[in-house]
């Protein structure tokens, strides 16, 4: 394919993968006695692979395991990491509510078994990912105590080149599903605080189990859906439930002046063969008044 610009922008700065809540089980278990975690993880994988993008990291934001089981971190490491590899990319697992903390430092970060939170800062060639963990032991809903908030502002006082994205499992965002909001990230003026005058940049996030955007602080936040099972809007907001379809990831592109969050469904199915690399190398070849004649022209 050429490598032309054929608009304003130059190619993104870096891209970014985000997948979220896998849920996996052991020994292959149905979620629910129905979701087939450990399948529609595979097709994630596959789908996100058969866009050709090399992405410079994958992030998971959350929820990696339903019940914390050693045996099902032992499953996803071994299907992440030989397809991160191909990928050429470094994973970044987020630590979520359904996790356990000393088993997913063992079984995915060859840590010693801890109650300490799972944080931990990338350097992306110039543009900084850092991972935070919103998990309570022994709770669902979601608090950043104060000695991490701290650290966050000790990592965040030198600015990066590209700036930076923080990554956890509970969006500070508010949800129209009403008992949602008893999950939530809790005190969220204190992350506000904490980031104010930053370089963040954008805030990746999962637990809501669909797809759903908007700003923090000022901050723009994206929650990717489940690669498990997804939320089915199409339903009054208090009889909400999960269903097996919707699932997607998201490709995050970083620009020097913006970010954007495309939403990738993982469907099965047919698509038209209009735009292909020939017709894209034939647009390539033309001047930029001639890709206008040829292809922006009402006819």
């Amino acid at each position: 394919m050429a490598s032309v610009q054929f608009g304003q922008h130059a190619p993104a700065r870096r891209v970014i993968l985000h997948l979220s809540d896998t849920h996996l089980l052991g020994g292959d278990r149905l979620l629910g006695e129905r979701y087939d975690t450990a399948a529609n993880l595979r097709r994630t994988l596959d789908a996100a692979e058969a866009t050709g993008v090399r992405p410079d990291a994958v992030v998971f934001t959350g929820d990696l395991t339903d019940l914390g089981e050693p045996e099902a971190y032992r499953a996803l490491r071994a299907a992440v990491e030989p397809w991160a590899e191909r990928l050429g990319a470094p994973v970044i697992w987020v630590a979520g509510n359904h996790d356990e903390r000393p088993a997913l430092r063992a079984g995915l970060l060859d840590g010693e078994p801890s109650l300490e939170p799972v944080t931990g800062v990338w350097d992306l060639d110039g543009l900084r990912i850092i991972a935070l963990d919103s998990t309570v032991p022994g709770w669902h809903h979601g608090d950043l105590d104060a000695a991490q908030l701290e650290w966050l502002r000790e990592e965040l006082a030198t600015p990066a080149p590209l700036g930076t994205i923080l990554a956890l499992h509970h969006p500070p965002l508010p949800t129209h599903i009403p008992f949602f909001d008893v999950l939530e990230l809790r005190d969220q003026p204190r992350l506000a605080a904490a980031i104010a005058g930053s370089d963040v940049r954008a805030i990746l996030a999962g637990h809501l189990h669909y797809s759903t955007s908007g700003t923090f602080a000022g901050v723009p936040v994206s929650v990717a859906a489940a690669s498990c099972y997804t939320m089915d809007l199409a339903r009054p907001a208090d009889e909400v439930n999960g269903m097996d379809a919707g699932q997607s990831f998201h490709l995050v592109h970083v620009w020097d002046d913006t970010i954007t969050h495309a939403v990738v469904p993982v469907v099965d199915a047919d698509t038209s063969g209009y735009f292909t690399p020939a017709w894209v190398d034939e647009m390539a070849a033309l001047t930029p008044e001639g890709r206008l004649e040829a292809f922006s022209r009402k006819r």
